[in-house]
């Protein structure tokens, strides 16, 4: 028993030893700080790679999470994205501008709790393009409400984005806003301008946390690809154009496996962007389920018309929801409806497509036949071999043959001529 008792001691002190020692190791282990960089155009890949950063900052509990920015701008849907993921983010957020956040990038620096600016850095020149009322006052909310949530002035932001409203001091009314570095400190935009990253940490004391950096892999460079306004249209076309031609071929074509793959390519970018939007992809499947029911159920076309404005919507709205994405779509079914009757028309006749088929045929003047030509035995005598009632047999020249009298009874051993020939139709006559 005191042995026992004893093994039992030692065991419990060596548990509390391990746990201790795993607290005291785990603990000594500083957060680290996740940095990401964003170079060139503003696109899917890099809210993608943006998208990843986050998920491992959350992951690792880092402290903070740097972007270094340097941008001409972009495609606004995706630093919207970027923006959200950024206002969203329970860890702190440091845009570092490392020469200039302008249009697009200028949206993602406001998104961040703090900015800093590397020396001769700019921000601002947000004007759209194009530049209508409708896209001006839509951005110009855009950057208000999130100057706003950061805690800035919200009229700095809105003129870098309308050029009527000018800021005192800084731009005169009919110029657009952009701030250097000198500047965007004096107006609040910016905490520090830092030579480089050490004297970035230093200043918000990560200099000793472990750095953790983010670069593109293929998912966000596909993501990036995809993404691309011309490349969006051209796989609608696509899609379009296989539809088109499935229903023109009454599905045998194989077109269909195609629609398929150019659909899951364009919705494909949304999910590689981490920021899929379930309703769009429910509604083209949902789509697709309605028209495969309609083949099944017919339903007065009910199904398949409701499930072809399902696949419309669900791509107007992975294509922005706007107008644009109106305009966009308008062109790419002109461009397949196009592309469709100009295959249609050349391609049975051009010489690619003669590749495919086969061209040699079997003809009558060649002397080919698609059955026995009894025209042979036509005005030839033979003998009845049994009763023609009016159908029986007759022998014609050691061949028997099966015929048909003019409508009369016919006994066996009479002998008959035949009369007419139709087809395989053969009709005989009694020689009187």
């Amino acid at each position: 028993m005191f042995f026992s008792r004893v093994f039992r001691k030692s065991v419990f002190m060596c548990c509390l030893l391990i746990l201790f020692t795993t607290l005291i190791g785990y603990s000594a282990t500083p957060s680290p700080v996740v940095v990401v960089q964003i170079k060139g155009e503003i696109d899917g890949g890099q809210a993608a790679l943006l998208h990843r950063a986050m998920l491992e900052a959350k992951r690792q509990q880092a402290r903070a999470v740097i972007v270094e920015i340097d941008t001409f701008g972009g495609l606004v849907n995706s630093a919207v994205n970027i923006r959200d993921l950024m206002i969203e983010s329970q860890v702190e957020t440091i845009c570092y501008i490392k020469n200039r956040a302008w249009s697009a990038g200028a949206l993602i620096a406001l998104s961040h709790k703090h900015i800093a600016i590397a020396p001769g850095g700019s921000i601002g020149a947000a004007e759209p393009i194009p530049t209508t009322e409708k896209t001006v006052a839509a951005l110009k909310a855009e950057f208000a409400a999130t100057a706003n949530r950061t805690g800035r002035n919200p009229r700095v932001a809105e003129a870098m984005v309308d050029k009527s409203l000018g800021l005192t001091g800084y731009a005169e009314p009919g110029q657009i806003l952009a701030l250097t570095d000198y500047q965007a400190i004096q107006v609040g935009y910016a905490d520090v301008v830092a030579e480089d990253r050490a004297n970035l940490l230093k200043h918000y004391g990560l200099q000793d946390a472990p750095i953790i950096e983010f670069t593109p892999e293929w998912p966000e460079k596909l993501a990036g690809l995809l993404s691309n306004p011309t490349v969006q249209s051209a796989l609608v076309s696509i899609i379009f154009l296989a539809i088109m031609t499935e229903i023109k071929t009454a599905g045998l074509s194989g077109a269909g496996f195609v629609a398929i793959a150019a659909a899951a390519l364009l919705f494909g970018s949304q999910w590689l962007t981490g920021l899929a939007g379930f309703v769009e992809i429910l509604l083209f499947a949902g789509g697709i389920i309605l028209i495969i029911v309609e083949l099944f159920v017919p339903g007065a076309g009910f199904f398949g018309i409701a499930g072809l404005i399902a696949i419309l919507v669900s791509i107007f709205l992975v294509l922005g929801g706007d107008v644009q994405a109106f305009s966009n779509m308008s062109i790419s079914l002109i461009a397949a409806v196009i592309l469709f009757l100009f295959i249609a028309k050349h391609l049975p006749n051009s010489k690619f497509w003669s590749r495919f088929i086969l061209k040699e045929t079997e003809t009558t003047q060649a002397g080919y036949v698609s059955a026995n030509d009894y025209k042979t035995y036509l005005n030839k005598t033979g003998v009845a071999e049994t009763y023609l009632r009016p159908a029986g047999t007759v022998l014609i020249e050691d061949a028997r043959l099966d015929v048909v009298s003019e409508g009369i009874f016919i006994k066996p051993g009479t002998k008959v001529i035949v009369i007419a020939v139709q087809g395989n139709r053969i009709v005989v006559r009694p020689i009187e």
